[in-house]
């Protein structure tokens, strides 16, 4: 994933801190450097971080350096984007997808 500011990168040692324990509402992402459609996926998420800068909070994981949470969250296939409403997992896309259907489950959870 790219260098947006509003974008942070979590793995395991921080997930619980940035994700779990963090009140604001979340789009966490899920992806694999091996993976296309996730490198597809990265102006759409750096977009997503822009236009909802302050009011979500994006994070990307590497699920090679967070197998814990990828577990955790029983993430099969990627990209999966996991949202977050006070700090609750509220719903879930997995695979490539517009940014319409992206901001559907964000306003779901602002």
């Amino acid at each position: 994933m790219g260098g947006v500011m509003a974008i942070v990168y979590v793995d395991d040692k921080n997930f619980e801190q940035e994700v779990s324990n963090f009140q604001k509402p979340k789009m966490v992402v899920f992806y694999a450097e091996w993976c296309p459609h996730c490198h597809r996926m990265v102006p759409v998420v750096e977009e997503v971080a822009k236009r909802y800068e302050g009011k979500v909070k994006v994070c990307v994981v590497n699920v090679s350096h967070a197998p814990k949470a990828a577990a955790k969250y029983a993430v099969r296939g990627v990209p999966t984007m996991l949202f977050f409403k006070d700090a609750k997992h509220s719903s879930q896309l997995v695979g490539e997808e517009p940014i319409k259907v992206i901001e559907e489950k964000i306003k779901g959870i602002i």
